[in-house]
């Protein structure tokens, strides 16, 4: 089994961080670890306040809180939009807080869920009431018992439903996951009209990251310049990450945006960082000893090392393949482009004869990119090309006939009946 560590940093960390360094106040994890009961939670942060939503949404909009599910949309906008929806409709709208991280590389909603339930319940009760909403549920993979036993220690005035979502990649889109909680297959579907206007039961629907309503819930109790007080002025507040060190484990660890990304992972004997996930970028390590931690690049909150002693080809062609076989296989992008880019992709991890490959990848990426059901196709592109630049000299190598790594056990996690 994997053991996850959380951790905090801060922007002036002067150290790599470990299980037992605390650079900033804990703000979203339960410190010490252990889960935190309803009684706790209150004693920790008090009670949340339901005072006048024009003012949170005000207060919201100040803090400029993004989405921490990928998109880093402004949340008060999102909100505003279901609202508007659910009265411009008469349509009483429908909240979902999204826990269900098909992201393989990542752990961070899932250990938020597990040590601070209650913000994340705190936040969704808040939306819900910002919004006008009728229904709410709580969407995950796994722990929807000791959630739903979080449930039963409140007194809430809207009753939170879990739902336990198929462990997919594709299971956590918002579009899949309204379908899923309407009774249907938890597959995306074309993006008009959006969610917001038509989602769970063709209502109005907010589909809203667990970490952010946790963030929510603790601007609401302590306001925006709280919020602002760590981050950048442009991109504010903190983030949880899932950071991949090799012979270190997994961490999920909470950083302030504008850290530099050497203070979060050792680059030592690092050759690559893959920053925000599958559907991220690949850097090279001395590219990314120079960057911060940016709304842009987290993505899926994922950072993963990759030791000079492994190749990054045969990393990505196995995260491809996972990505293809993922797809919802509703559209042509997903059911032809990425199963032919991801077995191109395979011809580049192995040493040998290339022929036209690398101009066919290109190519083939240029014409499955925005033309998909949903942004899969696009996030896929977008690892694709970041390899392709990042792993040139590598690509060098393979073509004459040699793979510089010494290392070739698999290192970035795939599930096992997708390898």
């Amino acid at each position: 089994m994997t053991t996850t560590t959380t951790v905090t940093a801060t922007a002036t960390a002067t150290a790599a961080t470990t299980s037992t360094d605390i650079y900033m106040p804990p703000r979203l994890l339960a410190p010490g670890g252990a889960p935190a009961g309803f009684s706790t939670h209150e004693q920790r942060y008090g009670p949340v306040a339901h005072g006048d939503p024009a003012q949170l949404l005000r207060t919201l909009a100040e803090s400029g809180l993004t989405g921490r599910g990928g998109a880093a949309f402004p949340t008060y906008r999102k909100l505003v939009s279901v609202a508007e929806a659910g009265r411009r409709t008469g349509r009483t709208p429908v909240v979902v807080a999204n826990g269900a991280e098909g992201e393989p590389a990542s752990a961070k909603d899932k250990t938020l869920l597990r040590l601070s339930p209650h913000l994340v319940l705190d936040g969704l009760q808040l939306v819900a009431e910002l919004v006008g909403a009728g229904e709410a549920y709580l969407a995950v993979e796994d722990h929807a018992t000791p959630l739903e036993a979080a449930l039963a220690e409140r007194r809430d005035p809207l009753r939170v439903r879990t739902v336990r979502v198929p462990k997919r990649f594709l299971s956590g889109q918002s579009s899949a996951l309204t379908q899923y909680v309407s009774g249907h297959a938890a597959l995306p579907r074309h993006q008009r009209p959006p969610v917001r206007e038509q989602g769970a039961h063709r209502a109005p629907t907010l589909v809203q990251n667990v970490e952010t309503l946790a963030h929510l819930a603790l601007i609401a109790r302590y306001g925006a310049d709280w919020f602002r007080s760590v981050g950048t002025p442009a991109e504010p507040g903190s983030a949880l990450c899932t950071v991949h060190v090799p012979g270190r484990g997994i961490r999920v660890l909470e950083a302030p945006f504008g850290m530099p990304l050497h203070r979060l992972l050792p680059l030592g004997g690092i050759g690559a960082v893959l920053v925000g996930g599958y559907h991220g970028t690949w850097l090279p390590a001395a590219e990314a000893a120079t960057r911060t931690l940016t709304v842009a690049d987290l993505g899926a909150g994922v950072l993963a090392a990759l030791p000079t002693s492994r190749c990054g080809l045969a990393e990505t062609a196995r995260v491809l393949r996972y990505l293809a076989l993922e797809s919802a296989g509703q559209c042509g992008p997903c059911l032809n482009g990425l199963p032919r880019i991801a077995a191109a992709f395979q011809t580049l991890a192995t040493p040998g004869p290339q022929g036209g490959t690398r101009e066919d990848i290109a190519r083939w990426a240029g014409l499955v990119e925005g033309r998909g059901a949903c942004h899969h196709p696009d996030g896929t592109v977008r690892l694709v090309r970041s390899a392709l630049t990042t792993f040139a000299a590598e690509l060098d190598a393979h073509a004459a006939g040699h793979c510089t790594a010494t290392d070739h056990s698999p290192l970035l996690p795939v599930p096992a009946n997708r390898n």
